[in-house]
């Protein structure tokens, strides 16, 4: 019987229109935009500046606290300068432009095939879990689905905290995404490798690799590879959103529930996603930082959609252009999948390291319906991952009740988008709870409490 979480989800259209394409590398750019903040946590410090010349994978951006992350350059070439431009969150925030040269790497990373087998050996054996941890901080190395939350922080339990369980978030729930998929297919052998060494630095003598059931090939392809390997196995799971949820994946395969404004450590698990897993295999194994990742371009107009290896700061333009351009009935382009992602207010906004997917949505998808009184259906209650009543906190949220969302819970809403795809009525549940957290979280701020 396949695994599942126990409360709520729903099941979209899959539209995995790019499944089973094989990855593709994008043609480097003339010029990148690197930003600055595209990590959970407080910006990385610029090291470079305008006319400075710099190689791929040089540091250009060093953390600025313990929740924050470095930033290396995605290639060679010369600083033009650094400003402020919009990038995928809507806002202007400051970014370092390279005008791209010939793409010469720096001298540590490794980038030929020959002796990896057993250099990874001789680091799974030598290296101790505070260099793992070390050199997966020092690569710049985030949550690749979305979150981009540092992993080297993830690493770290807090006091009185210790993990037993590492958990690979392979789900890939959003519809349309593939790229997940196309990695593990691809980067099989590199990807559980990439799983030893994170339960070396997690202290940890099993992981779970979570896969949804509509990618059979990936699950099959693992699970050969893990005949191999000792302590991982391979977790089926039922197609099912948001099963990439955190906490919907640590119930679907420990059955343990983690509490309300808890963290997945406090029940001991710890969960990274499957590309994170091959960029940390890649920091570790090649020396390489993340300066680059496998990104899902699709829509159902679009001529050929697909998967691509693209660096970080290229221009959503030239992923598109590569996918057959824009067509001509495109209302709206998605940064992420159509369930958790953003509009994109420009096809010039950079790709981050959090960039999944992008996906184009035609004009006539890309209206709102009009909306109406709430019909009291409980299909949003019914369908809520997280056990909270989407319908109450909306009403609060438009009454100003920000007092009463608290107490009820909102800042446990995973903002998944389940409610406004369900609601009969159209009404945009899961903005107004977007609201209320905002506002929570600016008084908390004010208030010294965050």
């Amino acid at each position: 019987m396949l695994k599942t979480f126990r409360i709520g989800g729903t099941h979209p259209p899959d539209n995995k229109l790019s499944a089973g394409e094989k990855p593709v590398m994008l043609p480097l750019p003339e010029q990148v935009c690197i930003p600055l903040s595209q990590h959970a946590g407080t910006p990385a410090k610029p090291l470079v500046a305008k006319g400075d010349e710099v190689k791929t994978g040089a540091l250009i951006a060093e953390a600025t606290g313990f929740i924050s992350a470095n930033i290396h350059s995605s290639v060679s070439g010369t600083v033009s300068k650094i400003e402020k431009m919009t990038d995928s969150s809507g806002y202007k925030k400051p970014v370092i432009v390279i005008d791209v040269k010939d793409d010469v790497w720096e001298d540590d990373i490794i980038r030929d095939e020959q002796g990896m087998a057993a250099r990874y050996q001789l680091l799974l054996e030598q290296l101790s879990p505070q260099e793992l941890i070390e050199k997966i901080k020092q690569a710049g190395i985030v949550g690749l689905g979305g979150a981009m939350f540092p992993a080297h922080v993830k690493l770290t339990p807090p006091p009185g905290c210790s993990a037993r369980t590492l958990i690979i978030n392979a789900a890939e729930c959003e519809p349309y995404l593939t790229a997940d998929h196309a990695l593990m297919l691809e980067k099989g052998e590199e990807i559980l490798s990439g799983v030893r060494l994170l339960m070396r630095a997690a202290g940890v003598q099993h992981a779970f690799i979570g896969i949804e059931n509509n990618k059979r090939d990936a699950i099959d392809h693992l699970s050969t590879l893990t005949g191999k390997v000792k302590g991982i196995e391979i977790v089926p799971l039922k197609t099912r959103y948001p099963q990439g949820g955190e906490k919907q994946l640590i119930d679907a395969i420990t059955g343990r529930q983690v509490a309300s404004g808890a963290l997945p450590i406090s029940v001991g698990a710890i969960v990274q996603n499957v590309g994170t897993v091959y960029a940390v295999y890649e920091a570790i194994v090649r020396n390489k930082p993340l300066i680059e990742r496998l990104v899902t371009v699709t829509g159902k107009q679009l001529a050929h959609p697909g998967n691509f290896w693209v660096r970080i700061g290229t221009p959503v333009r030239q992923l598109i252009e590569q996918a057959g351009g824009l067509p001509d009935d495109t209302g709206k382009i998605i940064g992420g999948g159509p369930m958790m992602g953003k509009a994109l207010v420009s096809a010039e906004v950079p790709v981050v390291k959090g960039t999944s997917g992008i996906v184009l949505i035609p004009a006539s998808a890309a209206q709102r319906k009009p909306v109406r009184n709430c019909i009291r259906c409980a299909k949003c209650v019914h369908i809520c991952c997280m056990g909270l009543s989407p319908n109450r906190l909306m009403n609060a949220a438009e009454f100003k009740e920000w007092e009463w969302m608290k107490q009820n819970h909102v800042m446990d809403c995973i903002e998944c988008g389940s409610c406004s795809f369900i609601c009969p009525a159209n009404r945009p549940i899961l903005d107004h709870i977007k609201l209320g957290k905002n506002v929570l979280r600016a008084t908390a701020a004010k208030s010294g409490s965050l």
